[in-house]
């Protein structure tokens, strides 16, 4: 941008100050707009950019004053937006004033610019693209927060050469629309486009980060999570890390599951003692995590799965820890352990506990004990199977205690899990026996861990190498393909559409979720994945993950404590409905293309996914819902989605949307995000005299009662949610201890990090964001 004089600067930036003004008449602006003339009036020269920034600068720091802070984080952000006007006219070559320019110009701009991808132009026509112009509403942007727009300029807007300033956010709103019902039959298709705009840009909901950023475009992919599972062969582990180096590349958070493997000092090809176990395999994933990035955005992130009773299980709880041998060091990856009801029990009773390595239990016995899970409480065939592999440890058929097996306390393990986890947050908690309990697909498999974030439980298997032969001079490998889990995000901002929709807040959750739950279909079909076995597992179960944020904004709306029995109840009333819209809309969706091709057999389709949850059945709990017709219509009609629901971490859409991330409380109720050369001061949303008194720290809100909020929500999740524990620094160990058996206890089926004060920072998995 060329240097202007600095009266013409300042004309202009005084005007828009004094347009940006009008909207908040209540605020004392005169030494604003005095402090931001000076700094003008100082310099000799100034470009136009140099002083809107300064104006920004100028509103965020009357955000930290006492009165009506709030309010100028949407002054910052209309300085903003004119900006962002100013920048993509010039760049587009249009009329600043217009704040938009044409639609099907941008489309084109960006095809030839090989940013968007072809399809967009090829299946809308003109005069259908300036129909969609014409449904943008530039008004909304003023609905941003200034931290909330600087990230959607910053991550997902596309740009020139990842910089120059081109689509604007209604823009990035309406592309997302187009690209993800772009499919969908034409005589409907225009109005299907308006009814996700409409979602999107009044942001009742976000769509996750891969489709947020890439949806639309020429490159990268629209899931946000993916889990493998490794064999234990050198080809599968070499073909997984291969896979998973190509869907890194591509904007994918990753789960891998390790417990297959042989552990350290296990036999390979009948000679004894030489497996060196999971940690070179761990440490060779490490390093695709570091050098195999995502887009140059970031480093790839990836999750490891190990069971307790793996005897590899202390190498691996230590790999994380910032103090020990480097050599056994994986500080790039994210840990996470599963865990049979049977060791919680042992854990609790300060009990004995086994660990094995898999391979010989396999040889020796004839089973691989990671097969199997409890179908009941308190029995079923993993306890089974364990205690017979007990009994041959014992009776010495697996060799000399120590080698490929071991007798320890199961308190001592669990210690350990706790050292590591005040230390890096991690490993995560897997309960795996309530997890394939709740598994309405188990006709078709099981499942072993869970994602980067915790809340993707889908079947697992592994793939397998069949055959290599040559034909024609060519080589040609046969492979078996496991189910590979794909998970497509999207989630309810429950503070919006609450704030929208008070006194009819559960009708419009229906009517958001059925174009929410189309749209996130519509992701299967559109997805191009890198890795075959996952789009055949993608088009089986047409899994989708409808999830939520805002918990702690909607608490703090409706007046309600965290630490209540109402905030009990209402976890319970609102995720149930969510659940009953979710099913209805897939049933619906089914109605029209078809039931997913898993659903045969299904507990969606015997009817027990309902008893289950105790929906239906005699042991079915009251509900204003009707859950006996849903059920039946179900059972007749199918489903679309073999998975529906998963409650991400929702870190970076939240803020974009400007609410609270996932179902966690907030950390404080003002802080600020810190950038290169300056902070950005930010508050809870809507922040005021009424919600404050509703906004506790996440470090001191009852634990306990957070964990009973979550058991309510989770009877009627599907798969799983990012649920964090917040504690001091200096938490007893025996109160941490509490916290787990209290989770397990509760059913929950996964827990995510252990933020403790002590931590700085935490890195989240901005992939499964949603």
């Amino acid at each position: 941008m060329s240097t202007e004089t600095t009266t013409s600067v300042q004309e202009i930036i005084t005007g828009r100050i004094t347009k940006v003004l009008e909207s908040f008449s209540h605020l004392n602006s005169a030494d604003f707009l005095d402090s931001v003339k000076s700094y003008i009036e100082s310099r000799e020269e100034i470009t136009l950019q140099e002083a809107s920034q300064q104006a920004i600068l100028r509103a965020l720091d009357e955000l930290g004053m006492e009165d009506n802070r709030p309010d100028w984080t949407f002054v910052a952000s209309a300085l903003y937006s004119e900006q962002l006007y100013e920048e993509a006219a010039q760049n587009r070559g249009y009329d600043p004033k217009q704040k938009y320019g044409s639609l099907y110009d941008l489309v084109t701009l960006l095809v030839g610019q090989g940013i968007y991808h072809t399809n967009i132009l090829t299946d809308y026509t003109q005069e259908e693209m300036n129909q969609l112009e014409s449904f943008i509403v530039p008004e909304r942007d003023n609905d941003f927060t200034y931290i909330g727009l600087l990230t959607l300029a910053e991550r997902y807007l596309a740009k020139f050469n990842k910089k120059t300033t081109c689509e604007l956010p209604q823009e990035r709103f309406m592309i997302i629309a187009m690209a993800l019902m772009r499919l969908e039959e034409k005589s409907k298709r225009i109005s299907l486009v308006k009814e996700a705009y409409e979602v999107l840009s009044k942001r009742y909901m976000t769509v996750a980060t891969p489709t947020f950023s890439n949806a639309g475009k020429s490159y990268g992919q629209l899931s946000s999570c993916f889990i493998d599972t490794v064999g234990d062969d050198l080809r599968c582990i070499y073909d997984s890390n291969s896979d998973l180096a190509d869907l890194s590349k591509n904007g994918g958070g990753i789960g891998v599951y390790l417990g297959h493997i042989r552990s350290r000092g296990s036999d390979i090809k009948g000679f004894p003692g030489v497996s060196q176990g999971v940690l070179p395999w761990m440490k060779q994933l490490n390093n695709t995590a570091v050098s195999v990035d995502q887009l140059g955005q970031r480093q790839g992130a990836i999750a490891v799965y190990l069971d307790i009773w793996h005897q590899d299980i202390f190498t691996f709880l230590d790999a994380k820890l910032n103090n020990g041998d480097e050599r056994k060091r994986t500080h790039d990856l994210f840990m996470g352990v599963t865990l049979p009801d049977i060791f919680m029990e042992a854990v609790e009773a300060r009990d004995s506990w086994y660990t094995f390595d898999p391979h010989t239990i396999r040889k020796e016995l004839g089973f691989s004990l990671e097969d199997f899970y409890d179908e009941e409480e308190g029995s079923g065939s993993f306890r089974n199977h364990y205690a017979i592999a007990v009994e041959a440890a014992e009776n010495g058929q697996f060799g000399e205690k120590g080698l490929l097996w071991d007798k320890v306390e199961a308190i001592e393990v669990f210690k350990r899990i706790m050292i590591s986890q005040l230390e890096t947050g991690s490993p995560f908690m897997f309960y795996r026996d309530e997890v394939n309990r709740k598994n309405a697909n188990k006709h078709k498999g099981m499942i072993y861990c869970s994602n980067l974030c915790t809340e993707i439980t889908q079947n697992q298997s592994v793939t397998v190498v069949e055959e290599v032969k040559t034909e024609d001079g060519k080589i040609i490998i046969t492979k078996n393909p496991g189910d590979f889990v794909v998970c497509n995000l999207s989630s309810i901002n429950l503070g919006a559409v609450y704030k929208a929709n008070p006194d009819n807040f559960y009708q419009a959750l229906e009517k958001l979720i059925n174009i929410q739950v189309r749209m996130l279909d519509n992701v299967i079909d559109l997805n191009d994945l890198p890795v075959y076995q996952a789009k055949i597992t993608n088009g089986n179960y047409r899994a989708i993950g409808l999830g939520t944020f805002g918990w702690a904004h909607l608490l703090a709306l409706k007046g309600i404590m965290w630490d209540s029995k109402e905030a009990v109840e209402l976890a319970d009333e609102l995720y149930e409905h969510i659940a009953f819209y979710t099913i209805k809309a897939s049933k619906e969706l089914a109605k029209e293309k078809g039931a997913y091709p898993y659903f045969e057999g299904s507990e969606f389709n015997t009817g027990m996914y309902f008893e289950r949850r105790s929906y239906t059945g005699e042991n079915a709990i009251p509900s204003l819902l009707d859950w006996e017709t849903l059920s039946a219509e179900v059972q007749e009609e199918g489903i679309r989605n073999g998975y529906l629901m998963a409650v991400a971490p929702n870190a970076s859409t939240s803020i974009v949307a400007g609410s609270s991330a996932s179902i966690d409380p907030i950390f404080r109720k003002f802080y600020s995000e810190e950038k290169k050369t300056y902070k950005i001061p930010v508050t809870a949303p809507d922040l005021n005299e009424q919600t404050t008194w509703f906004y506790p720290s996440a470090y001191v809100v009852d634990q306990h009662q957070s964990i009973k909020q979550n058991a309510r929500r989770q009877r009627h999740i599907d798969q799983a949610i990012s649920f964090n524990f917040y504690v001091p620094n200096d938490v007893r160990a025996s109160e941490l201890l509490s916290l787990h058996l209290d989770a397990w206890k509760e059913k929950l089926k996964t827990t995510y990090y252990v933020r403790s004060t002590s931590q700085e920072v935490i890195e989240d998995c901005e992939s499964c964001h949603s």
